[in-house]
Formats: structure tokens, C-alpha cells, sequence
């Protein structure tokens, strides 16, 4: 019986070519290694700035250019949620809702003035953390060096009695859920020669609030605000707050109030004057 012709063995996986391939099959690459994990870059927190768009706020011109764009956002979360934004009730919805939430966070349009006397601005985070003038820019929280809605309100008085604000109303938004925080807000300093408009004591407060925020940057960015303007003795700031994603979802705690507290200067080094500030905000 006649055999037929005998093949070759076939060549082992590794011969015949250099990356391992078999003739007639498509080249390869070289084998990949495994990737190596390259180590994460140190990535500093994000810390907010004055504004937006870092070293400016956001002003009318923006909210007139974004508005069709933050409507049309609203549009797609509609259709997202299983609605029909072209419904009667839904209509102007869009447009409506993306005006609101620009008022919710006017405080990014409103800025502060620069202390009484000092003529140059810090206009960035990163000049506050390398400059002399502030002792408080190691806080990289939104001082108020570059501000300017105190409009000529710091008044030179020899007074050395300490001044309380309280109960000023304060609404925030979320930045984790969106969804409103509201509350009170406390203020007390000590001055140093100067005091500073009542009334503007509100207007840091709403600045900062109507952004969005956490409440915690919030207690300090006001205290900071005030130090910068005024270079008191001390300041003393409390808020407490009721937080809708702690309300409406989550834990759904209805009657859950949150405190927080920033004490500069002898706010802070000294506990008889940090006392009698925390006994005058608890009295009636």
C-alpha cells in the first residue's frame, strides 16, 4: 500500500516568526507586558475660586450667552426622567428653571471690595498663597483681597466692644446634590479702629451662599471675608442649616440641623471672648 507524502511537522508556535505567530496569520505586535500602574499625580483639591472662570466672576453677559445652553440642559433631564418637555405644564419649564438656578447662584456675580486703604488686588488663589498681605490665604478659601460690593462701607470708629449680627437668613445649593440648604447665620467680630456697614455683614453673606457650596466652606469663607476687610481683632461666625438632600433623600431626617463654627484671631486664642460671643448669639 503506498503511502502518501509525509508532512513536515508543523513548526511550534515560537519558530518561524519572531512575535510568536504562525505563517499566514497577521502580524502582531510585540507581546504587551502588563501595564504597569504608573503612580496617580498628586492632585491638589479642587478649591473654589472667586468665580467661575478663576480670576473673574461670571457677569450678565455670561448668563445671556449660557442660558439657552442651561435650558437645553434642563430639556434633556425632563426627557431623561421620562417626561415630555413640549407638554403645556413643561413648556416654559426649561427656560424657567435655568433662570432660577443662575439667581440661586448670583453670589458668583457679586464681588467684594478690597480693604480700606490697600491698593493693590489678589486676583487668583494661587497669587493669595504666595502673598504677604493676607495672613488668612493659607485658608486657599475665597478671601476677599479682589472684591468690591462693600462700596465705601468701612468707617473709622474707636470702638473696641464687640459687634454681633445674627439670624441672618441664608439659602445655599447643595453642590454634592443640587438641592437647596437653608438656615441662620451668627457673625461677631471685635474691631480695630474700624467697623464695617451692618448691613454688608448680610451682603458677605449672601455672596458667598448663593453659590454653590458646602456648608462648612461657607462658615469659613464668610469669616475670612470679614477678616480681610476689616482687620479686626477677632471674628466669630456660626451657621446652622438645614440641608434638603438630608431632608428629601438619604436618611430623610426631617428635624436634622447641621452647626458649623469659624473663630479667627482672639475668637479663637481666647476662650473667655469666644464664650461670650457663643452666650450672646444663644440669647434672645
Amino acid at each position: 500500500m503506498e503511502k502518501g507524502p509525509v508532512r513536515a511537522p508543523a513548526k511550534p508556535r515560537d519558530a518561524g516568526c519572531s512575535n510568536g505567530t504562525l505563517e499566514g496569520e497577521p502580524r502582531r505586535g510585540p507581546p504587551s507586558r502588563p501595564a504597569e500602574k504608573s503612580p496617580r499625580p498628586e492632585t491638589k483639591s479642587a478649591q473654589p475660586t472667586d468665580g467661575w472662570k478663576g480670576d473673574r466672576p461670571r457677569s450678565e453677559e455670561d448668563n445671556e450667552l449660557n442660558l439657552p445652553n442651561l435650558a437645553a440642559a434642563y430639556s434633556s433631564i425632563l426627557r431623561s426622567l421620562g417626561e415630555d418637555p413640549q407638554r403645556q405644564g413643561l413648556l416654559k419649564t426649561p427656560w424657567r428653571a435655568a433662570t432660577a438656578m443662575q439667581f440661586f447662584t448670583k453670589g458668583y456675580q457679586e464681588t467684594i471690595s478690597e480693604r480700606k486703604g490697600e491698593g493693590q488686588k489678589v486676583r487668583n488663589i494661587d497669587e493669595r498663597e504666595s502673598s504677604t498681605s493676607c495672613p488668612l490665604h493659607t485658608f486657599h478659601w475665597g478671601c476677599a483681597c479682589n472684591q468690591d460690593v462693600l462700596n465705601d462701607a468701612i468707617f473709622d470708629e474707636d470702638h473696641d466692644e464687640m459687634v454681633i449680627v445674627k439670624d441672618i437668613d441664608m439659602f445655599s445649593m447643595c453642590e454634592h446634590h443640587l438641592v437647596p440648604f437653608i438656615g441662620k447665620v451668627h457673625i461677631g467680630y471685635l474691631p480695630n479702629k474700624q467697623v464695617l456697614g451692618l448691613s454688608k455683614l448680610a451682603r458677605i453673606v449672601e455672596i458667598y451662599s448663593r453659590r454653590l457650596q458646602v456648608q462648612e466652606r461657607l462658615t469659613k469663607q464668610i469669616a475670612v471675608a470679614i477678616t480681610e476687610a476689616l482687620r479686626p481683632a477677632g471674628v466669630g461666625v456660626v451657621v446652622e442649616a438645614t440641608h434638603m438632600c438630608m431632608v428629601m433623600r438619604g436618611v430623610q431626617k426631617m428635624n436634622s440641623k447641621t452647626v458649623t463654627s469659624t473663630m479667627l484671631g482672639v475668637f479663637r486664642e481666647d476662650p473667655k471672648t469666644r464664650e461670650e460671643f457663643l452666650t450672646l448669639i444663644r440669647s434672645c
